[in-house]
């Protein structure tokens, strides 16, 4: 039967939203997230991550001790499992704020996983960057420095690889090991078979290094046994379960031990731990010491809150944000707290519009307490523009500087003159002849569209290949890569974005160590979080002509930062809208749910079917149902081809309860190795923010053998439980950026919360033929697409973009 979404009966559930976001494994989605920060406008759509392999208790840390553990309010909004939602086992779902979910409601402490990993999702970003003090006062001072010496070269040339942190930071790390010999270039990559990819020489180098900062990070080795066992012991000493220990060395290096001893509040840079937990281990070791106003613990929370609005998106979050966070958690003078932080280089400050002189901007954490603040407010509220102070995380904002200034290199160094007319003649549509048009006379292009779109990507890059130049496109997922190779005709032109970074796929690199590419097509570019664009951007050459092509109203990025929304927002390049529509009654009913409207459309075919169900027992009932003989019997569609969608992790028709049923019911087995069994469908999580799906094979002392989309990968058997988990049913996190030939999506009563525009766009357009909605949630699905849009992501990429000099961008904007 075909019905409009929402007039089908069902009942408003009362359960408690599903899976809460302190739990990496649990999580409504929102991006990838245990506990998101209260931070106003939460990203859009990130699931929490969820962690992977079987549920665990939270730690058992005393919490009470300290003034303020309980604080009411404290709890952090839910994170709407992001579009990395990247996938759960181990990286979690990154949510933005939609889906406030939570198997036990919101206050839950985050598990720890039974193989010692703290639950909350691998993109719980490690703070080990900022665990020296001196090492973020280096970096932050470097930072001010480059902030006057742009000031004084606004009209400069624009040169890419201003400094980096995190991910770029590593990799930059990593190329001059291998550039001075010290390395062997293949050290670098997990794979034996990737071949190493030599980074060309970054104008970064020549600038001053961040080397204090980078020194600071922990490295990617195995912990030793005696920095594990003298953490066990502090650990111990503290009430604080043993399980935390290797998480606690992989967040704080081998000198953890002593860092927790004399600074106990570090142990919320594990991943999962949460304020009461670290307050009661501080109790437990300090004594009658600690106290809420505790110079540590403020500086700690600070750092805390801004990861948690990290892992919902934000790459900076509102200083007021931030104190009304501190007072929540008991700390007697927010203001003070913040201004400590940011001497100690915890965090960076930054102001919404003109930069501030560096020697004021602490002083402005304060709101504007000084003449110079005050004017400056009194001045923005003149003009009419919101006066606000942010703060953020030095990896953050070094990774949104040099995504910028590499973004208007491109822009800026293209060769404009180049003549495709005859190309763009021959297109197949006129959208895509439009965006051959366009890329042949600017460096950088925004391309946006839906499903049917992708065609026009694909004729580009014919086109330029017709022209004698290096072309290649890369999506985020596998079965992106499948697809574009589909629509090109040719499988060489088409890659994954991993893929092409790590050097296991693409031309490789020249002899600069840049990226063997005159075009590179970048789809499914909503993506893209702040810090992979920042890698990407540097890894191309001068004059290289880059086009970033997605949906727009999908769900957004499983890391931080909203890359796509904001080149697309600041106008700083060329942008083509494609005028292909989706065909089909579900393209028509996606392109509703982009504007809002939630339309009942003809489907001779069956092509949508609403399924209405009273409770979460009958959703989870119909759905296997559905999986396992309606959709085979109905369109042919086997049930491996037929992929399960639903809100969150936990709750009664989560996740997790949905594979479990699936799996009893398509491939019962007593899940011998690790819990799977060969033939299980998985999602496995090589790295945070990649949900790549794949099915077991079988399993020896090497680990877990899996078939992803014709690749074989093993999992090491340490890394199982916290990067694979069953994949029958996954979040629309995870699931975007892929198709399957059926999808069902599955919304039961408490999952009302979790829903939002962007979540049912993303979640109702993952089938090809044919989309079943198992529906009780009566009016929310409606209200949800009029009324609830994405939430926006706070970052400073956008105002960054519009700074720069690109003269040649507002020209050419279509």
């Amino acid at each position: 039967m075909t019905a409009l979404p929402g007039e089908t009966p069902g009942t408003v559930g009362t359960d408690t939203p599903q899976d809460a976001v302190s739990t990496p494994d649990a999580g409504a989605e929102g991006p990838a997230h245990a506990e998101a920060p209260e931070a106003p406008g939460a990203s859009e759509g990130t699931e929490p991550p969820e962690e992977t392999g079987a549920d665990a208790s939270a730690p058992d840390i005393p919490r009470t001790d300290v003034p303020g553990a309980d604080v009411p309010g404290a709890e952090e909004t839910p994170a709407d499992a992001a579009g990395t939602e990247s996938g759960e086992a181990g990286s979690g779902e990154a949510g933005s704020g939609e889906a406030g979910s939570g198997e036990a409601g919101s206050g839950e402490a985050g598990p720890v996983a039974a193989d010692g990993t703290a639950e909350g999702g691998a993109d719980a970003s490690p703070t080990a960057e900022l665990s020296e003090a001196q090492a973020e006062l280096a970096a932050q001072r470097e930072l001010r420095e480059r902030i006057e010496k742009r000031k004084a070269e606004k009209a400069a040339p624009i040169t890419a690889g201003t400094g980096l942190s995190g991910t770029a930071a590593d990799l930059l790390a990593a190329v001059r090991a291998v550039e001075s010999g010290e390395k062997a270039g293949t050290a670098f990559f997990d794979a034996p078979a990737a071949r190493p990819a030599p980074r060309r020489p970054s104008p970064a180098a020549s600038q001053p290094s961040r080397a204090a900062a980078s020194e600071a990070a922990p490295t990617a080795q195995a912990a030793s046994p005696e920095a594990l066992d003298a953490v066990r012991a502090v650990l111990a000493e503290g009430g604080a379960p043993e399980a935390l220990a290797r998480p606690a060395v992989g967040a704080l290096g081998e000198q953890a031990a002593g860092l927790l001893r004399t600074d106990p509040w570090r142990l919320l840079s594990v991943p999962g731990v949460r304020p009461e937990q670290a307050d009661g281990f501080a109790r437990a070791l300090l004594g009658a010491e600690c106290g809420p106003d505790d110079g540590r613990r403020t500086a700690a929370l600070v750092g805390w809150l801004l990861e948690r609005a990290a892992l919902q998106g934000h790459t900076a979050l509102d200083a007021g944000a931030v104190r009304a966070g501190l007072a929540e958690r008991a700390v007697g003078d927010p203001e003070a707290a913040v201004r400590d932080a940011v001497e100690e280089g915890v965090a960076l400050v930054f102001h919404e519009g003109d930069e501030p002189e560096p020697d004021d901007e602490a002083a402005d954490v304060e709101a504007g307490d000084d003449a110079d603040g005050a004017d400056r407010t009194q001045d923005a509220e003149a003009a009419g523009e919101p006066a606000r102070v942010l703060l953020g995380l030095d990896r953050y904002a070094l990774a949104e500087e040099s995504l910028a200034d590499g973004l208007a290199r491109l822009v800026n160094t293209c060769e404009k003159a180049a003549d495709w007319a005859e190309a763009a003649a021959a297109a197949p549509s006129p959208s895509a002849a439009e965006l051959i048009r366009t890329a042949a006379a600017a460096g950088l292009v925004a391309h946006s569209g839906g499903e049917a779109a992708r065609a026009e990507p694909a004729a580009l890059i014919a086109a330029a290949r017709g022209l004698g130049l290096r072309a290649l496109g890369a999506a985020h997922s596998e079965d992106g890569r499948r697809r574009l190779a589909a629509a090109t005709g040719d499988p060489d032109t088409a890659v994954t974005l991993a893929g092409l970074l790590s050097g296991a796929q693409g031309p490789g690199r020249d002899e600069d160590g840049a990226l063997a590419l005159d075009l590179l097509v970048v789809l499914d570019a909503p993506q893209l979080d702040v810090e992979g664009a920042a890698v990407l951007v540097e890894a191309l050459a001068d004059g290289v002509r880059l086009v970033l092509s997605g949906d727009p109203g999908v769900l957004g990025s499983a890391g931080a930062g909203r890359v796509f929304a904001d080149v697309l927002a600041s106008r700083a390049c060329p942008q083509v809208v494609s005028r292909t529509p989706d065909p089909g009654p579900i393209g028509e009913l996606v392109s509703g749910v982009g504007i809002g409207e939630l339309h009942r459309v003809d489907a001779p075919g069956k092509e949508v079917v609403i399924v209405p169900v009273r409770d979460a027992g009958e959703a989870v009932h119909r759905t296997v149902q559905l999986v396992a003989d309606s959709v085979p019997r109905a369109f042919g569609i086997p049930a491996e081809e037929t992929q399960v969608i639903t809100v969150g992790h936990g709750g009664a028709a989560g996740t997790r309860v949905l594979n479990e049923a699936l799996k009893q019911r398509l491939n019962p087995g007593p899940g011998r190795f690790g819990g799977f069994d060969p033939g299980d469908r998985v999602v496995h999580v090589p790295a945070p923010g990649r949900a790549v799906p794949g099915v077991v094979r079988s399993a020896d002392a090497g680990g877990l053998r899996l078939d992803c989309g014709g690749v074989p990968v093993v999992v090491p058997q340490e890394r199982v439980e916290s990067s694979v988990r069953h994949g029958w049913a996954l979040s629309a996190h995870q699931a975007a950026g892929m198709r399957w030939p059926a999808a069902v999506v599955v919304l039961p009563g408490d999952a009302a919360q979790g829903l939002s525009r962007p979540w049912v766009y993303t979640a109702f357009g993952r089938g090809e033929r044919h989309l079943s909605v198992v529906h009780g949630v009566d009016q929310a699905l409606p209200h949800a697409v009029a009324h609830v849009p994405a939430q926006e992501r706070t970052t400073r990429l956008r105002p960054l973009l519009e700074a720069l000099p690109t003269p040649d961008a507002a020209s050419l904007s279509g």
